[in-house]
């Protein structure tokens, strides 16, 4: 009986051990299944992630698209120095750009095709141009926002800026410091300063890399700290005195953009007040007036 109960457990221990290593192999994930393959001579299969197939799918789908515009080479460069201001470096974004362009064109014909036909010319017009401009229209807004989210981040880095200088610390360590900082709090601005840190660790002069931010960013605040960083370079003065003035000069301009904005906002005003509000009153005041009038006249 006990040698019947050992042959069993045996059998049943080889079946698992051989089931395992079988499962190990087949397993793509399976650390131990890649040290197999290897040992056999197999390469490891690498399970390509859902996200990575779906990119590489619509890359595939929309770059026909987007080589169906007939571009001259300034409006490719154009075009790609809106989408590294609006954030977006990869060279798959300018194909995503046309062929959405193209498709939101395509579709708004077909859509007017379906409904209303070739009868009426001028939807046939409107609609699919309407289409081909919406994604310039959000990409200007994209830029528009990350040059404001930029511009409202930089009075918090020239502070922590002038304390890493004073500090003893160099200019390119203290935008080093700056960007690993403000990773959190002010991405966008962060990570042009890793820019600027990982072209100059690449071997080009600081002025060529602090102008290659101007570019990227198109903020006019950007462009006159560069300038300044620039101009304190060459002459030889003290970094931390000139961005201490730069600072006080920044927020004093941000200041007075504020009252500007702040005296703009009474004229801005009067369109819906007349609108929503004077027209409305005109009605519920002189309307019952006029009605009474008018059902007196008729009467007589």
């Amino acid at each position: 009986m006990s040698l019947i109960i050992l042959i069993a457990v045996v059998f049943v221990t080889v079946v698992l051990v051989v089931f395992s290593f079988g499962a190990a192999v087949v397993t793509p994930n399976s650390v131990l299944g890649a040290r197999l393959r290897a040992l056999g001579g197999r390469p490891a299969r690498v399970e390509e992630k859902p996200a990575r197939k779906v990119k590489e799918r619509l890359e595939q789908a929309l770059d026909p698209l987007s080589k169906a515009i007939p571009l001259s080479p300034s409006d490719v460069s154009r075009t790609r120095a809106w989408l590294i201001q609006a954030g977006l470096r990869d060279s798959s974004h300018i194909s995503y750009y046309f062929g959405a362009r193209i498709l939101l064109g395509l579709l708004g014909f077909i859509g007017v095709v379906a409904f209303s036909g070739f009868n009426s010319l001028p939807l046939l017009v409107c609609i699919p141009a309407l289409g081909f401009f919406i994604p310039r229209f959000f990409l200007k807004r994209m830029i528009k926002n990350r040059q404001q989210r930029i511009r409202l981040a930089l009075p918090d880095a020239l502070d922590l800026t002038v304390i890493c200088v004073e500090a003893g610390l160099a200019l390119d360590q203290a935008l080093m410091r700056v960007g690993q900082d403000l990773h959190h709090a002010h991405p966008d601005l962060s990570d042009e300063f890793h820019l600027v840190n990982l072209e100059m660790r690449a071997g080009k002069p600081r002025a060529e890399a602090l102008r290659n931010m101007v570019d990227r960013t198109g903020v006019d605040d950007i462009r006159s700290l560069v300038g300044t960083l620039i101009q304190t370079d060459r002459f030889g003065t003290s970094v931390a005195q000139a961005l201490r003035v730069h600072s006080d000069s920044l927020r004093t301009s941000r200041r007075q953009r504020a009252e500007e904005q702040a005296a703009k906002t009474t004229i801005k005003m009067v369109p819906p007040l007349v609108i929503f509000i004077l027209v409305p009153f005109l009605f519920v005041t002189v309307g019952p007036a006029l009605i009474s009038a008018y059902h007196s006249l008729v009467g007589k």
